[in-house]
């Protein structure tokens, strides 16, 4: 979602800020801004759309060793250059970045801003101006920072300058990620730590209800009572390249390709010494002592876990359900006795999520995160925690992440199932390298997949996926794919379920594109098909070899049916990438959509 940073020290701070805040782009915004301090004052650029276009106002020839920056993902207010961080006090004394939501910035407008006139319709203003008020009324701006945080009930990151104080970024933090990045003469705040990985790599994690006092020498870090709090840095281990798109014209399709490999890090990273794929024991404990796994997730993370729940099902013999998160946290069901919660997230920071997660921990529950970021709020906050190993990702469409979750949670199942004396009936490392090889097949056949979007999806104001079995999972991700990026009205059904209803919506030429990858099912989804063709739908049959019929219009490697899920999805994720640039849509940020929700 929004995305924050900041730099103090002996550099020009303008195209590190804007440098950093182009990295940030991923997380999905509709405006930006950055604030630069040089001896005399504060210089606020700021502007809706995109990064390029805050670049064209920014005044090159100022030179300031400070600042901060931002983008915006609108919550209060409509996008817009005066509802744009970085705000300001009124006397422009102060200015302020912030990610999160504030929800009692009403009642704070009410109580303490009657007579402040405010330029923006954000809960972002407020905080900015009771800094101000509370500094006339005798407070420094220390106390008078600490005093308004102890007012603020929400999400927060934030990020303030003070226009006579010119070597400090004063900072805090509730729920929504904040980390400090340590340099040689100079330090920087950042949302994720993607955005300064070009300058430092060595970051301090902060918790929630914390300041810190930054200066180009040192980090202050202190409770919202005053005590002073020592942490030691870690290494973030990124490869700035590997956030470049290098030849690739767009992130997705470069993180499509990346998959095989992906999956070959996975295999080798839960490889012992003795090659077998295993799990911390700790965790592999944690299962077996558990009646019932709750797997919680959102979006294509719960896509995931519903591939997840056949896998530690059939595999390991676990009961386990999987939950929306933003649901299950205002409606937890009658748990079992002995739960065990798996949370799935690519960021690790996914509101919904880290709702429940509070919830889980008040009980004293235990729980598990399954992510792609080491020491995000899911995975420091948690009992247990199991990393995808995918490599960042940076469109905000998930695919590698995906198929990275679905092959963690088989290798927790095996591994479990392992421990139970429970034998699996196939090799998973033998299998899951069949599963990369049949990847990299996709990924070579990316012309037929283009064309499949063209003859399909070129003028559809809608279309259908449907699969049975877990060919039907695969189906709601394909449909999720589709929408977010081609703005295509996209569902994803299970085959059976069409004459409960859904087959109201076929129409003449309404595409509807069928898994059948599973033998048990094979010949009932093609009964769907006809009956859907019966009713003027434009069929595309997508199979398995081994269960292909004359008509499919395409047909992917062999590979074990429980593991069809890691293979299907590819023709779906690029048939979706075409037929969004077809369409011309803004492939890797979607209109509305945001990488990272970091608010519920």
């Amino acid at each position: 979602m929004c995305g924050i940073v900041g730099y103090i020290g002996f550099k020009d701070a303008k195209e590190i800020l804007l440098n950093g805040l182009e990295k940030l782009e991923y997380r999905g915004y509709d405006s930006a801004g950055i604030a630069i301090r040089n001896e005399k004052d504060v210089h606020v650029f700021k502007e809706k759309g995109r990064i390029a276009d805050l670049r064209k106002i920014v005044d090159t020839h100022i030179n300031a060793a400070t600042g901060i920056g931002h983008t915006r993902w609108a919550t209060h207010g409509v996008p817009s250059t005066e509802n744009a961080h970085p705000h300001q006090s009124l006397s422009g004394r102060f200015t302020l970045v912030h990610n999160g939501v504030i929800e009692n910035y009403e009642q704070l407008k009410k109580e303490y801003l009657l007579d402040v006139p405010l330029k923006s319709d954000t809960d972002t203003e407020v905080i900015v101006q009771l800094i101000e008020i509370f500094v006339n009324e005798g407070l420094d701006t220390e106390a008078a920072f600490r005093k308004t945080l102890h007012l603020l009930k929400g999400s927060y990151a934030l990020g303030l300058l003070d226009k006579e104080k010119a070597e400090t970024i004063f900072v805090a933090k509730n729920k929504s990620p904040l980390l400090i990045g340590l340099g040689n003469g100079f330090n920087v705040i950042a949302s994720d730590a993607m955005a300064m990985i070009q300058v430092t790599d060595q970051f301090v994690e902060l918790m929630d209800k914390e300041m810190v006092i930054v200066t180009k020498e040192k980090v202050t870090i202190k409770s919202l009572n005053d005590e002073e709090i020592e942490r030691a840095p870690y290494t973030a281990e990124l490869d700035a390249g590997d956030i470049e798109k290098g030849t690739y014209p767009h992130y997705m399709l470069k993180e499509i390709d990346e998959q095989p490999l992906v999956m070959r890090k996975i295999i080798q990273a839960y490889q012992n010494d003795q090659g077998k794929l295993t799990v911390d024991e700790n965790i592999v404990q944690a299962l077996q002592e558990a009646d019932r796994l709750y797997i919680v997730a959102c979006g294509t993370s719960y896509h995931a876990g519903l591939v997840g729940k056949q896998y530690l099902e059939t595999i390991a013999k676990i009961p386990t359900e999987v939950h929306v998160a933003s649901e299950f946290v205002y409606n937890m069901p009658l748990l079992s006795e002995k739960p065990l919660f798996v949370f799935i997230s690519q960021s690790g920071e996914t509101a919904d999520s880290r709702a429940v997660l509070v919830k889980v921990k008040e009980l004293g529950y235990q729980a598990l995160t399954i992510t792609n970021v080491q020491g995000s709020t899911l995975s420091r906050e948690a009992d247990y925690t199991l990393l995808l190993h995918a490599g960042p990702e940076i469109a905000v469409a998930s695919t590698k992440a995906y198929t990275a979750q679905i092959s963690v949670l088989s290798i927790l199942a095996n591994a479990t199932a392992e421990t139970r004396g429970i034998k699996p009936e196939f090799d998973l490392i033998h299998e899951l390298g069949i599963v990369a090889n049949a990847m990299e097949v996709l990924c070579d056949t990316k012309d037929e997949f283009e064309q499949i979007a063209r003859d399909y999806l070129s003028t559809t104001r809608n279309c259908f996926f449907i699969g049975r079995s877990i060919d039907y999972y695969v189906g709601l991700e394909g449909a999720l794919k589709l929408k977010e990026i081609s703005y295509i009205q996209a569902e994803g059904f299970a085959g059976g379920e069409l004459k409960h209803g859904t087959i109201a919506l076929i129409e003449e030429g309404t595409p509807v594109i069928a898994l059948a990858t599973q033998e048990n099912v094979n010949l009932s989804i093609r009964g769907n098909v006809k009956e859907v063709t019966a009713r003027g739908a434009n069929p595309c049959i997508i199979s398995m070899k081994g269960l292909e019929s004359e008509d499919d219009r395409f047909v992917i490697p062999a590979v074990h049916e429980l593991f069809t899920p890691l293979v299907a999805v590819i023709p779906t994720q690029l048939i979706a990438y075409y037929a969004a640039l077809h369409r011309d849509c803004d492939v890797d940020k979607p209109r509305n959509l945001a990488k990272s929700v970091t608010v519920e």
